[in-house]
């Protein structure tokens, strides 16, 4: 009879255990080994690949150098440096009559020059309202600046845009007012001459008429 108790025993340690497996919730560790259903995707994580490889440009290329504007590969050399051989670019920025030399590995600043779809909306925005801030000169001309040696068409295009004074009166703009007007202006119409592969004279009359400077290009003329 006593071994009967003892069965009964074993019985019931067995039910505590169960029923403390159903009410303890899932562990972390528990939740990872769940192995997906027939009707479960496994989920697929996608790692995205850096951009490793560096864009390669041509001989006789039109390239942008941030600080400098648009130039022209004349050449891409070789030289050894110690015991390593470098390759660059021999880069001809004709309107400050400047060569670079640029490493190829060393491009980062390098960019294509626009496409035809930039340059139009480019167009577009010469065509906006001046935006004028009302801080100090100081504080713009610095920003102006940094617009125009950033390398980006649409904010030379904005700094044109807002100093474009409409007239050639050397009295209606500050020295250093002009000077960043004309900087800008001669940045931007380089590139639209590449892009365009037109003359000077017609980049110019297709800018000032965007700006609303028509009579002063007549004036010129």
């Amino acid at each position: 009879m006593p071994k009967k108790k003892k069965v009964k025993k074993v019985k019931k340690a067995k039910k505590l255990k169960l029923l403390d497996k159903v009410k303890s919730p899932l562990k972390s560790s528990d939740k990872k080994s769940t192995i997906p259903g027939p009707d479960e995707k496994p989920e697929i994580k996608k790692i995205k690949k850096q951009p490793t490889e560096k864009k390669i440009y041509n001989l006789k290329d039109y390239v942008v150098y941030p600080k400098h504007g648009v130039g022209k590969i004349t050449a891409i050399e070789k030289a050894k440096i110690g015991e390593i051989d470098i390759q660059f670019y021999k880069i001809l920025v004709e309107k400050e009559k400047l060569t670079l030399t640029v490493p190829i590995n060393q491009q980062s600043k390098l960019r294509p020059i626009s496409s035809i779809n930039q340059i139009n909306k480019c167009v577009s925005i010469l065509k906006t309202k001046p935006k004028i801030k009302r801080t100090m000169w100081s504080r713009r001309a610095q920003e102006y600046d940094q617009k125009i040696n950033s390398g980006k068409i649409y904010e030379l295009a904005e700094v044109v845009k807002d100093l474009n004074k409409n007239t050639d009166i050397i009295a209606d703009q500050s020295y250093s007012e002009r000077q960043l007007f004309e900087k800008a202006y001669e940045r931007l119409k380089s590139e639209f001459e590449a892009v365009l592969k037109t003359s000077p004279e017609e980049v110019q009359k297709k800018m000032d008429k965007a700006l609303g400077r028509t009579n002063i290009s007549e004036n010129a003329e």
